[in-house]
């Protein structure tokens, strides 16, 4: 492929009728969700030596190498993808996805992407809009105005956690930026809190064992009962609580921690209290469900994944502040190359972020709203945790399967019961199922009891295919 546009087009040309019918194929549920093959032979069959070590792909070989590519690829808009918290995103995002790819824009600096900037902070101020953090008249407003949030667009929750646990940093220890962490520094969260929250720490440089763990309930929610003898063992000890984690929701469950009462413990004791909300505050989209997010109005940072339940492609999340001066505080360090006066029509995203090249990653929900509006999103969420509540239903009334909560989001756990009461044995399906491939679940860890776990994230995915996956669940425990 020569550097053309022409070159281009031609291989979006040829491509573009296998993508359209992988796709159909796969949202119209034929053939398996997944298909592995062992790495090396799959390395060969698409032949990744040849092209690596002499180039040359053209539009007469195109076709061939993304035939195995497809071959080979998670089908996400199959109606049995009923797997891991990725969307099976809206197809419009790919449109973002391609245009980016195109104009290769790094929009940290205005200059580099007008376009990306102001799409990002325009979608930020709409997300800041809905968790009640925006103070401007319409979120085309750039103003900064007093009570105004702010936020910015990661690659990932992960990132997302990190930049708003550095921003907590700031606030309790402003001079950790030039002379390193005091030794005091803790953060308290949920027993279950996602691996990230630790990982962060650890990148900070606190340490993970500095992560003060407050009990759950047998089903993984913070017990806000603990939470002040966990903040007088912490005090007691010598120890400073940096920041206060809650869930929303849970990975394993789906269930939400009790924001609003976590959040008054913070504030009676003004400590920072950050929701990770990377799944679960898209429940604010929605009328029906954001009572999940009462209380946020505690809150002093939020993260929120919109490939997740905002039906983006991979990967962007967002980490927003209710203090508009918190993410300006965050980072502190200078580029004369980059940092400097200079007249701008708009606005330089790089003082607030860990990412120096960024892409106008914004684009991927813009999109997704451009073409359904706030209400299509609403009523896609309003229809994914109400009707994994009928699959709830549905599988509580097998004789063979019991669940071990009602849900709250669009997450189930379930359990096989006719057979082996053995984690082992829950698991030894799951991977039979996986090696079948006609359905795509995962599995999860709950107190200590292993599940077989669905992500209802499909809005292709119908009572039916729930009730096959249940008669192939019998079928593999009956062999």
């Amino acid at each position: 492929m020569k550097n053309t546009p022409q070159d281009l087009s031609a291989i979006i040309s040829e491509i573009l009728p296998q993508i359209e019918i992988y796709l159909q194929d796969s949202m119209e549920g034929n053939g398996k969700v997944l298909h592995q093959e062992l790495a090396s032979k799959l390395s060969a069959e698409l032949n990744l030596n040849k092209w690596i070590r002499e180039g040359g792909i053209d539009v007469h070989s195109v076709s061939d190498f993304l035939k195995t590519y497809l071959d080979n690829s998670q089908r996400m808009h199959h109606p049995h993808y009923i797997g891991h918290q990725v969307s099976s995103n809206h197809l419009a995002s790919a449109v973002a996805d391609f245009i980016s790819g195109a104009v290769n824009n790094p929009m940290a600096i205005y200059e580099m992407g007008p376009s990306g900037a102001v799409i990002e902070q325009t979608i930020i101020n709409w997300m800041l809009e809905k968790a009640g953090w925006f103070a401007g008249d319409n979120i085309e407003d750039f103003s900064h105005h007093s009570g105004n949030g702010s936020g910015v667009l990661t690659h990932g929750g992960s990132m997302a956690n990190l930049t708003a646990l550095l921003a907590a940093r700031a606030r309790i220890s402003p001079e950790a930026w030039d002379e390193g962490n005091p030794g005091d520094l803790v953060v308290m969260g949920s027993e279950v809190a996602h691996y990230s929250i630790a990982r962060a720490i650890s990148i900070i440089g606190m340490g993970s064992r500095n992560l003060v763990t407050v009990p759950t309930t047998s089903m993984e929610v913070l017990k806000p009962e603990h939470l002040e003898e966990r903040y007088k063992y912490a005090v007691e000890n010598g120890k400073r609580v940096m920041a206060v984690v809650a869930n929303a929701c849970a990975t394993s469950t789906g269930l939400y921690d009790p924001i609003d009462e976590i959040g008054e413990f913070c504030n009676e004791h003004d400590l920072w209290f950050h929701v990770d909300g990377a799944h679960g505050a898209s429940a604010l989209v929605s009328e029906k469900e954001n009572h999940f997010m009462k209380g946020l109005h505690r809150a002093d940072s939020m993260i929120w994944d919109t490939h997740k339940m905002l039906r983006t492609t991979t990967l962007c999340a967002a980490v927003l502040f209710k203090d508009g001066k918190s993410l300006a505080n965050t980072f502190q360090q200078k580029g004369s190359y980059l940092f400097h006066d200079k007249e701008k029509p708009g606005f330089d995203l790089m003082p607030y972020t860990i990412e120096c090249t960024k892409a106008g990653i914004g684009t991927k929900l813009f999109w997704v709203l451009a073409a359904e509006g706030e209400k299509g999103l609403a009523d896609y969420i309003d229809h994914q945790y109400t009707i994994t509540r009928k699959f709830y239903d549905l599988i509580s009334a097998h004789d063979d399967f019991e669940c071990p909560y009602y849900p709250e989001a669009n997450i189930i756990c379930f359990r096989y019961k006719s057979g082996e009461d053995s984690n082992a044995y829950q698991l030894n399906i799951r991977n039979e199922l996986v090696k079948r491939a006609n359905y795509y679940i995962t599995s999860t860890e709950v107190n200590g009891v292993r599940y077989l776990r669905m992500t209802v994230i499909n809005e292709l995915t119908k009572v039916h295919h729930i009730e096959g996956l249940l008669a192939e669940i019998v079928e593999i425990a009956n062999l």
